[in-house]
């Protein structure tokens, strides 16, 4: 009987159907499948990024817990952690609120055996790598590191998260990120704007007690700084570190701290302050060579640099915090306030004394005429009675009447004061005394003697002022907060 071929393979047995379609699957996936597996061997093993993939996803897995700390040296005791900085930018330093803003990059570095990926039998082609590189912190073991005395903070997202994490063959991992932070900056002020200040950079473990956890600065290094640093009104004068372990009830936990010493540029406080403040002191002087009876123009002067004064000085202390001491800035400004109100009060004695000088002398007027009238009087009612006698024929005595002629009384007066000055000639006057003797007004007298002793005395000033702030070693350098 004579079949077709599509019945004679619909009467084909099961078994060998079945047969049939293992070795067609079979070819299937040696034509096609396998190759891939083949060209994603080759594409691991020349693409590294691949191959550190794998390597990251094979010590990552398993066993691998980011919750539990790693094991310090020999298998036992604390982790170590190695912290170094680098300070990128230090943006302000306010003195109202004492705080200073910083961006640095920071740096850690720690041993975790669990992430090691050097050892001879492994399975792992990790010969050339020098290290890989993982950008989710969340994966590894982190250190609870914070920055104690930290107000304000954040980090960079510009364009990708400004953080890397680096793992060695050996294990160590570099942990590193670039921050912007706003610090508290305690200012001891009692030499502004001569001073210097200390702001320190203090990082300490959250969670984890020196039992668990140490923090050690790098031993090269350990703090950089960029080298275009530039502040407004501060140089960077030197940084140190140091350690400052802290202990509670909770136990004593690792603390690293970085010094930064800031001196305050004092060219700005000289062109903005020091020389304005002299210039409005000098300027109220000039009321000591203005005439005693020009008082509008020397009450003007005296009243404008006062309000003038009065009110730099309250501008200044608004840049600055309510102290319960004293600024050396506040004793310049107030001394130089102290001047000024001097050089308005001189004024008003100088008026007073001429006005008393007036009155004295007016006195003196009305006295020598009321002796020149009785004087007259007495000299009429003399040549009356003599007239008198000459009408009644009684002989007249040529006596000298008992009453002296006004002119005899002069005469006798200055042969008086002769005698006093030949009595006191051994004596001689000073040379101040003989040169103030050429003003005769006690006003006059005054607007000289203010001419020399008003700059004598705020050279004297400056003097002792300079030399007592700029020789002053500053607080700020020995307090550490």
């Amino acid at each position: 009987m004579w079949f077709c071929p599509e019945e004679r393979a619909l009467m084909l047995p099961t078994a060998s159907l079945r047969r049939l379609y293992f070795v067609i699957l079979i070819l299937v996936l040696q034509a096609v499948i396998l190759p891939q597996y083949a060209f994603g061997a080759d594409t691991a093993k020349d693409n590294p990024r691949q191959r550190e993939k794998l390597i990251l996803d094979h010590i990552l897995s398993g066993t691998y817990d980011n919750k539990i700390r790693p094991s310090g040296a020999n298998g036992t005791g604390p982790t170590i952690v190695s912290v170094n900085l680098y300070v990128r930018s230090i943006a302000t330093i306010d003195d109202v609120k004492m705080e200073y803003s910083v961006q640095l990059t920071f740096r850690e570095q720690w041993l975790d055996d669990r992430l090691r990926f050097d050892h001879p039998n492994s399975k792992l082609n990790a010969t050339n790598l020098r290290y890989l590189t993982l950008t989710d912190s969340a994966r590894v073991w982190m250190p609870d590191l914070f920055f104690s005395n930290e107000k304000q903070g954040h980090l960079h997202n510009i364009i990708m998260p400004n953080v890397y994490i680096r793992i060695f063959p050996n294990g160590e991992v570099l942990y590193s990120i670039r921050i912007s932070l706003t610090l508290s900056c305690p200012m001891i002020l009692k030499l502004y704007p001569l001073d210097k200040q200390t702001c320190s950079l203090r990082m300490a473990s959250y969670g984890w007690t020196t039992e668990d956890l140490i923090f050690k600065w790098k031993p090269l290094d350990p703090v950089q700084v960029t080298s275009d640093l530039h502040l407004p009104r501060f140089a960077l004068e030197e940084f140190t570190t140091d350690y400052c372990d802290s202990m509670t009830n909770t136990g004593t936990y690792s603390c690293l701290r970085v010094d930064l010493l800031f001196k305050r540029e004092f060219s700005y406080y000289l062109i903005q302050i020091y020389i304005p403040c002299c210039m409005l002191v000098i300027v109220s002087w000039v009321s000591f060579w203005l005439d005693q009876s020009a008082v509008p123009a020397r009450v003007s002067l005296g009243v404008t640099t006062l309000l003038t004064m009065a009110t730099q000085t309250s501008g200044i202390n608004q840049t600055l915090p309510p102290v319960s001491y004293t600024k050396a800035l506040d004793v310049w400004t107030g001394v130089c306030l102290t001047f000024v109100f001097g050089a308005l009060l001189e004024f008003a004695l100088v008026n007073y004394a001429s006005r008393s000088d007036q009155h004295r002398e007016n006195v003196k007027k009305q006295r020598r005429q009321w002796e020149l009238e009785q004087a007259a009087a007495l000299e009429a009612a003399a040549a009356v009675a003599a007239a008198d006698h000459m009408e009644d024929g009684t002989a007249v005595f040529g006596m000298k009447p008992i009453v002296r002629h006004p002119r005899e009384a002069l005469a006798l007066d200055k042969a008086r004061q002769c005698e006093i000055h030949m009595a006191m000639a051994p004596k001689r006057e000073g040379c101040a005394r003989t040169w103030l003797s050429k003003f005769p007004s006690r006003s006059k007298r005054i607007d000289v003697v203010s001419r020399i002793t008003f700059p004598l005395i705020f050279a004297l000033f400056n003097l002792a002022y300079w030399c007592a702030y700029l020789l002053r070693k500053d607080d700020s350098e020995t307090h550490k907060d």
